[in-house]
Parts: structure tokens; C-alpha cells; sequence
């Protein structure tokens, strides 16, 4: 969009560190500092602070449910107020996760489903929509929780004494920062995990099916830079992600195990070796 960090653009970065409490905190810092735009991806949390907090200085988010059903904007052709952003469909294909999830292991039926209290709105929606989902598959589904690191710790210990045959992850900011302890607690559990985006497999997760985040904070620079060229949120429609990814680490299956079908191979748009 024409700007470079620090010759024509300043860039603010606040971290929460995986404490989405401390969400509102941060806004008002930037709010004090009078940015002119604040960029919230991944989170509806953060999106709520920022939004509770300014009506003036514009805001871009990135989200994984409906923004409209959340509340944050009126419409996607037409958000008004000063909020718009890219819905990225993080809860909607849990139900597609969990389907690629049995066709790898046929034989299970109870299925754990790991999501973070701290971000309550896509922690409940996902156990809502796997569980209608799991229904039609003859599939049990039950929740554990974390928000924090030692949570994590616990939610995998809890999942192998309740002998859950696999796991799937919600899509979440603070999760999405710990996929290193992720990946390597599931193998170490040898737990077959779903996760929501390729990034995990990356990190030695056994397989990911989701939105392609580079492409959704993509597509949040650019309506951040055109906001700051005076384009106005109200008049920017909500951008739904159109690019998905299916990601199989076969050095994961391996450690767990596991024979990938021919099937998923063949409908994997990555495979790593």
C-alpha cells in the first residue's frame, strides 16, 4: 500500500501475552496515543476492547466467526460505525476438521475438543457446532480448557486419563502462540490432534484444515492502509476469506503411529515429509 515502517508509517505493537484481560488495558494505551487505526487480528476479544473503547479512530479486525452474529459490525456489505475487517471462518469449519479427523481414525468415537475460556464467544460456538457435527458421525465430543501454559499441560493429562481417542483444537490467538507446546505435548501423549491452521503443522502438529492466516493479515494491511489514506471503515465491506488449507505432517503420523489414507494424502494441499 505504499508505506514503509519508519520512514512513512510508525507501527505501535502491544502484546497481551496470552492474558486477554489485559486487552482493554492496551487499547487505551493506543487510544491515548491517538493512532490512527488500530489493527486487532485473531481475536474478537481484543476487537470487543477496541471497539468498547474508541467510536472515533478507525478499527480492522480479523475474526474467526460472524462479525455481524458478534455484534461488531451491521452488516458485512455495509459495517457502518468505525469498524470492518476479514472474517476468517475459524469456527465454521470445526464441523470440517472433525470430518477429515475420523476419515483418519474410523475407528473413534470419543472426541476431546480443547478451547480457551478467556475468549468465551469462539470457545462456546466451537463446542456448539462440533457437537451437532459429531452427532451425525456417531462421535462423542466433550470440552477441556486452557488459558494458560501450565492449563495446556493439564488439558493433555486430562485427555489421557479420560482415554479420548483424538483431539481438536478451537482457533485461538493465545493457542495459536503456543502451537510449539501443542505439537510436542501431543506427541509426547501420542495424541492425534486437528488443529485450525497450517502454522501448527509447521510446528510438527499432525495436521491442520483452516484459513490461511497469512492471508487474512494480508488482507487486514491492506484495509489498514487504506484507511490511512482516508478510506473510511463504514464504506469498506467485511472480507470473508476464500483460501483454505489442508496441511499433513507425516513425520507427526509416524511419531503417533498413524497410516495417513490415501485419500487425505491425495486431497492435501501440503504434505510435509
Amino acid at each position: 500500500m505504499g508505506y514503509f515502517e519508519g520512514q512513512n508509517v510508525a507501527i505501535e505493537y502491544r502484546w497481551a501475552e496470552g492474558r486477554y484481560d489485559r486487552f482493554p488495558e492496551l487499547v487505551a494505551q493506543l487510544v491515548r496515543r491517538q493512532v490512527s487505526v488500530i489493527v486487532t487480528p485473531g481475536s474478537p476479544v481484543a476487537t470487543y476492547a477496541a471497539k468498547a473503547a474508541t467510536s472515533a479512530i478507525p478499527i480492522v479486525f480479523g475474526v474467526g466467526g460472524d462479525p455481524v452474529k458478534l455484534g461488531l459490525v451491521a452488516s458485512l456489505a455495509r459495517p457502518g460505525g468505525n469498524v470492518t475487517g476479514v472474517n476468517f471462518f475459524i469456527t465454521e469449519l470445526a464441523a470440517k476438521r472433525l470430518g477429515l479427523l475420523r476419515e483418519l481414525l474410523p475407528t473413534a468415537t470419543r472426541i476431546a475438543v480443547l478451547v480457551n475460556p478467556a475468549n468465551p464467544t469462539t470457545a462456546e460456538s466451537m463446542v456448539k457446532d462440533l457437537q451437532a457435527a459429531a452427532e451425525s458421525l456417531g462421535l462423542q465430543v466433550h470440552a477441556l480448557h486452557a488459558s494458560t501454559i501450565r492449563e495446556i499441560d493439564a488439558a493433555f493429562a486430562s485427555f489421557v486419563r479420560e482415554r479420548s481417542d483424538a483431539l481438536l483444537t478451537a482457533g485461538d490467538g493465545f493457542f495459536n502462540s503456543r502451537r510449539v507446546q501443542l505439537a510436542m505435548l501431543a506427541i509426547r501423549h501420542v495424541v492425534p490432534v486437528a488443529f485450525s491452521a497450517r502454522e501448527y503443522a509447521e510446528a510438527g502438529g499432525l495436521m491442520s484444515y483452516g484459513t490461511s492466516f497469512a492471508d487474512t493479515d494480508r488482507q487486514m494491511g491492506i484495509y489498514a492502509g487504506r484507511i490511512l489514506k482516508g478510506a473510511k471503515p463504514a464504506d469498506l465491506p467485511v472480507v470473508q476469506s476464500s483460501k483454505f488449507e489442508f496441511v499433513i505432517n507425516l513425520q507427526a503420523a509416524r511419531m503417533l503411529g498413524l497410516t495417513v489414507p490415501d485419500t487425505l494424502l491425495a486431497r492435501a494441499d501440503e504434505v510435509i515429509e
